[in-house]
């Protein structure tokens, strides 16, 4: 079971290893990594993490029917990629400004907040970015089918089998995901799981409403179509 006790005293533990000891044991790593920097694997983390997120979106637009498997990839892994790194570094700032509102942080703590909240929306997405080996095992094996919001009627049932399997392990690690990362701000913050959880769904929240803003703004910059 994941450990959901609060921060202990160190004592003689083996030596925590960061992607494999965040699946179970994500306050002990996320009390390891607090006061180190952002490094290489947060940024290859939040990557894959977009790129999963890129390989969702296609699927939902159905884009099996109208590109390849091997163009929907290189765009996730070109696209969704620089996407998932600047999504880190947008809700690392909105989870770091919640956090200095909601949390028992010192003044010592505070000055490295924002590298804590990036450790932990990183690591705590090691589930999502585990499931993109499920996604391309799932693409060599179903082709373009992978990528349609409904398989077609004459799919052979091992594929839709394949498809229903893959679609339920992507669901469960993704909720995984949640539940790290909400761990995770209870550990960094010092507050209660449930308080860290509305925490989340309001940085959620803002971060929607970011991007609905960027949206609209781009659209509106951009030139209105020339008119006959």
């Amino acid at each position: 079971m994941i450990d959901e006790s609060p921060s202990q005293p160190p004592s003689a533990e083996p030596a925590v290893r960061p992607l494999h000891d965040v699946w179970l044991k994500p306050r002990r790593v996320f009390r390891e990594l607090a006061g180190k920097p952002v490094d290489i694997v947060d940024y290859l983390l939040g990557a894959a993490q977009g790129a999963v997120s890129w390989l969702a979106l296609s699927r939902a637009q159905g884009l099996g029917a109208t590109s390849g498997v091997a163009e929907i990839f290189t765009k996730a892994l070109v696209v969704g990629s620089v996407f998932g790194v600047a999504s880190l570094f947008l809700f690392a700032a909105i989870y770091a400004r919640l956090g200095a509102r909601a949390g028992n942080s010192t003044v010592g703590r505070a000055a490295t907040t924002r590298n804590q909240v990036f450790h932990v929306l990183a690591y705590g997405g090691v589930p999502i970015a585990a499931s993109l080996v499920i996604w391309l095992i799932t693409a060599l094996l179903a082709g373009e089918t992978t990528f349609l919001e409904t398989p077609k009627p004459d799919t052979e049932g091992f594929v839709v089998l394949l498809l229903r399997v893959q679609f339920a392990a992507h669901a469960l690690l993704l909720c995984w995901s949640l539940v790290l990362q909400v761990m995770g701000f209870s550990e960094i913050q010092g507050i209660t799981t449930r308080r860290a959880l509305g925490i989340w769904l309001l940085g959620q929240l803002l971060a929607a409403l970011a991007m609905a803003l960027v949206v609209i703004l781009v659209a509106g910059l951009l030139p209105l179509s020339p008119t006959s």
